[in-house]
Formats: structure tokens, C-alpha cells, sequence
């Protein structure tokens, strides 16, 4: 029998499945055939509590009483911080908070519309994991190092700062470095999954790379008003490398392989979820993609190694401090006395005594910050300002050759990025943080100096 003639006989689509298993099951030890199985199926349909120990069709007889006992649960409730969030945000977020298996959940100041979960949106979910709640940039993070290097020299010697960053990482999609790098993560096991086993030697030419989108590489100032014990500065102002940039192509095609393979089973009653589609931590597939997910964090935070011993190697300065974090992944934590899987879509880790950095726009602060652990938030704030206007939009708008300008004469020397980039298309970072200040508190600030972007207009964060 087909699958259309189990739907005349009145199978649900949910119950397909289990009624297939069941007739290659009866046809295999040939105990049923033709017609007998059609009887019996139309028994089962017509009293399925009478067959949940059938040894061939007991597991349809127990999906087609779930199905009929099945009432889909209200969204649980989530926490916002801000005020500069809209509505198509919000429902996006009420949608995800509609997994059968959401716990809690909380919307970040920064947040706007993403695939699946919002750009800062913060979910957990009890025993299961969304790829595309992970994000498509695995382990998209942030990294800042301060260097030994005189702030004047910033503006003094231009040129060495500009060639560093030239010549320091690679911008664009698909970009690579002409000669592989070198970093111990490619000794790691690329073979937890397939996709990742065929994709190591593309993760090896890209490592170092920064990709498209909203990464960047930029120099600018830190300003420390007190000195930090954590990061064994004094008060005063100091030359800083930052990067932003994640896993890459690798990264997505990890995304995107097992996002599909959640896709194909998700209930039918769920179906509207789309790249909401899940996978159980415990199974196969969703051990996988835990593998696949870790690795790529390590091989995202080798990236940003990378990029920053060349560049630094290059402008000639030595590294004496700096804070790095993922704002794409997913987390094992214990919140309420239950082992959540805390997924963090463009939000900041911000456990008590965490440390971060928070960016703003090209022409904005970035701030290194400290997690104040609020359970609300599960222990979580901001990326960055998040955008206010759409990529499209800002291309429309803006000429970027203007802003450009513009931004030289407040002293910001932008290298190269696109119109969809401008500060304008980004919501204020100071509002950003004043909404988040029961969250975290303010280490330090990054002013941007000199900024490196990708110029082809195409989105990879």
C-alpha cells in the first residue's frame, strides 16, 4: 500500500509512517497480505487502544491515539529587554516559544527579525536542539586583543595599521588565505560527522578569513577608567584589535544539513515551524550535530586566532590582554534545577563575572563588559546594536562613498564595507546598553579607528 491509499483509508499524516513500518514488518514475514492488511489497518483506525501491543502495528495504534489526544501547547511566556523592538520580532520570538519543548526564553535589546529564532533571541529547550536557532555562522563570536603599541601611532603611521589589516585576514564570501594556515584545530576530529569530514580541507583554506556580512577586523582605543585585576590593566588608554566572524562555510553547511534532516521530521502538526525544526538531543542525529557544533566553535575561535596573531605579527605589536565570546551556539546549563540546552542566536554569554565584548556600529563603541548573571535572561544580553533597517533598504538609502566621508572627518578611516553596513542601518549602542544595564556592567570602551569589511554587499552573519 502507498502512501495515497493510506490516506483514503482515513491514516493521518502524522501516522503514515508507523502504518508503512508496520506493513513492510507483516510483509516481510509474510503473516499478512492485500487485503488482510487493509482490514487490519481499518481495524486498528476504528480501535486503536485494542492494538497497542499488535506486534506489527503497535506503533501505529499508539501514534493514532496520541494524535487524536494531541492539543498543541500555548507559547510559554519570554522576557524582553528594550524598547526598540518590533512587532514582526516579537511574534517571531512567541512563534519559537511554541516548541513543544521550550522552557524559557528572553528577548535581547539588539534583537530584529532572523531565520527561525530572532537575531537575540535566547531559548532554551529541554532535550532537544534547533540548528537554525543556533544560527547559520556557527559560533559567530567576537575577539578583542589589546597590544603594546602607542595609541598615536594609530594616526602617525596609518599605513602600517592599514596594511596589517590588508594583509592580515581575507574579506568576501568564499574567500580564502593563498597558503593554508596553521593552527592545532586542524588536528582536531573532523571525521564526528560526515559533513565535517568532507569539509576540513574547506575549513583549512578559510581558516583566518573573515567572510562577509557584518564581520569586520578593525584598530582602535580602549579606554580602561580603573585598572581591571581580571585582565592585569591599568587605568589609560590602549591600541586593540577587534574581528568579527565565525565558522564560515563550514559552519554552514553544517546548518543547513542538519536543519534539513530536522525538517523532514517534523510532526505535520508542526509543519509551520519550519527552520524552528528540531532534533533530539539523544538521538543520532542530534548527537551529530552537537559534534559538528562544538567543533565548529573551536575551529571559529582558531579563525579569530589567526587573524589576530597575522595582524598583530604584521603591524608589529604583542598581545598583552584581551576577551573573546561566541554570540552564535548553544550551551549545556542547569537553570531551575533542569539540564536546559540554552541557545543564544545573537546574544552574549552573561553569567555572573563573564566577560564579553559587546560591538556597535563602525562608527560606534564596542564594550568590554561583565556578565551580572540574571536568571531571567538566562545569563544572557546584547551582540551588538542590532540592525533597525534591512540590508535592501540600506543599499537604497545610502551612498556609501558619502558615509564614508563622513565617517573620515569623525575620525574613523573605513578600508572597505558596503552600503548595508552603514552606522545608520544599526540601532544606537548606548541605548542598547542602558537597556541592558541590570545585565552587565561596563569594563571598558572600544572607539574604532581604522575598520576593515567586506565591500560585496552579502550577508554571512
Amino acid at each position: 500500500m502507498n502512501t495515497t491509499q493510506l490516506r483514503k483509508l482515513g491514516v493521518p499524516d502524522d501516522c503514515i509512517h508507523a502504518a508503512i513500518e508496520g506493513i513492510q514488518i507483516s510483509a516481510g514475514k509474510g503473516e499478512l497480505r492485500g487485503n488482510e492488511i487493509k482490514r487490519l489497518i481499518g481495524e486498528v483506525l476504528a480501535a486503536p487502544s485494542d492494538y497497542v501491543d499488535h506486534p506489527h502495528f503497535g506503533r501505529l495504534a499508539c501514534e493514532l491515539i496520541e494524535a487524536a489526544n494531541f492539543l498543541r501547547p500555548a507559547p510559554i511566556s519570554f522576557e524582553v529587554w528594550g524598547h526598540e523592538i518590533d512587532d514582526a520580532c516579537r511574534a517571531q520570538m512567541s512563534q519559537a516559544c511554541g516548541l513543544p519543548m521550550a522552557v524559557k526564553a528572553a528577548l535581547m535589546p539588539d534583537a530584529h527579525v532572523g531565520y527561525g529564532l530572532p537575531i537575540g533571541g535566547v531559548l532554551a529547550l529541554e532535550g532537544a536542539v534547533v540548528p537554525y536557532a543556533v544560527g547559520v555562522d556557527i559560533a559567530c563570536r567576537m575577539k578583542l586583543s589589546v597590544l603594546d603599541i602607542p595609541t598615536a601611532q594609530l594616526t602617525e603611521n596609518f599605513h602600517r595599521f592599514k596594511n596589517s589589516l590588508d594583509k592580515g585576514t581575507r574579506f568576501g564570501i568564499g574567500c580564502t588565505h593563498e597558503r593554508p594556515q596553521q593552527h592545532n584545530v586542524m588536528d582536531a576530529d573532523w571525521s564526528v560527522t560526515r559533513i565535517t569530514r568532507e569539509n576540513r580541507d574547506r575549513a583549512w583554506k578559510q581558516l583566518g578569513t573573515s567572510g562577509s556580512g557584518n564581520h569586520f577586523v578593525e584598530f582602535g582605543i580602549v579606554t580602561l577608567e580603573q585598572r581591571d585585576e581580571q585582565f592585569c590593566l591599568d587605568a589609560g588608554e590602549y591600541v586593540a584589535l577587534l574581528s568579527h566572524s565565525g565558522s564560515r562555510g563550514t559552519g554552514a553547511a553544517v546548518c543547513d544539513t542538519y536543519s534539513n534532516i530536522a525538517r523532514t521530521r517534523l510532526p505535520k502538526r508542526y509543519e509551520d515551524l519550519g527552520r524552528l525544526a528540531w532534533l533530539d538531543i539523544d538521538d543520532e542525529a542530534g548527537q551529530e550535530y552537537w559534534a559538528a557544533m562544538n567543533l565548529m566553535g573551536e575551529y571559529a575561535a582558531a579563525n579569530h586566532d589567526v587573524i589576530h596573531r597575522l595582524v598583530s605579527q604584521i603591524v608589529g605589536g604583542r598581545i598583552i590582554a584581551g576577551v573573546e565570546n561566541h554570540h552564535n551556539f548553544a550551551w549545556k546549563e542547569v537553570h531551575d534545577g533542569r539540564e536546559l540546552i540554552v541557545h543564544r542566536k545573537g546574544a552574549t554569554p552573561a553569567g555572573e563575572g563573564v566577560a564579553g565584548i559587546i560591538p556597535g556600529s563602525m562608527a560606534d563603541p564596542a564594550f568590554i563588559v561583565r556578565g551580572k548573571g540574571v536568571a531571567n535572561s538566562l545569563n544572557s544580553a546584547a551582540h551588538g546594536a542590532g540592525r533597525r533597517m534591512s540590508r535592501t533598504a540600506a543599499r537604497e538609502k545610502y551612498s556609501w562613498r558619502a558615509v564614508q566621508r563622513d565617517l573620515e572627518v569623525k575620525g574613523v578611516r573605513v578600508l572597505s564595507a558596503g552600503a548595508d553596513e552603514v552606522p545608520y542601518a544599526y540601532k544606537n549602542i548606548l541605548d542598547v546598553m542602558k537597556a541592558q544595564s541590570d545585565l552587565v556592567e561596563t569594563v571598558a570602551r572600544f572607539d574604532p579607528k581604522i575598520v576593515k569589511m567586506s565591500d560585496d554587499g552579502r550577508a554571512e552573519d
